[in-house]
């Protein structure tokens, strides 16, 4: 079952920072230069974890993944143009 997680950054060095942010697009939706929404279930999330953790920095970088609720999401509050992204379905033919 898919999970919603917000997903933020902070990287210190330009080509890990994009080689990070390419990661979380592939699973989710940049909301903020370095804040994704993800909608992953356990596995994926798994991955994600283990191919972040081989990018970052650990003595000067940051990830921070946290899970967020359906009642998390009817209290929350956007101002201006924030809004959540609507979930799209992609479909590849092999």
């Amino acid at each position: 079952m898919a999970v919603t997680y917000l997903a933020a950054y902070d990287v210190s060095d330009d080509q890990r920072r994009a080689r990070l942010a390419a990661l979380l697009q592939a699973y989710g939706d940049r909301i903020q230069k370095s804040v994704f929404l993800l909608n992953v279930d356990a596995e994926e999330l798994a991955k994600i974890t283990e191919k972040a953790g081989a990018i970052i920095k650990a003595e000067t970088d940051s990830l921070w993944v946290l899970r967020q609720c359906a009642g998390c999401w009817k209290v929350s509050l956007q101002l201006g143009q924030a809004s959540r992204p609507e979930r799209r379905l992609y479909f590849a033919v092999l």
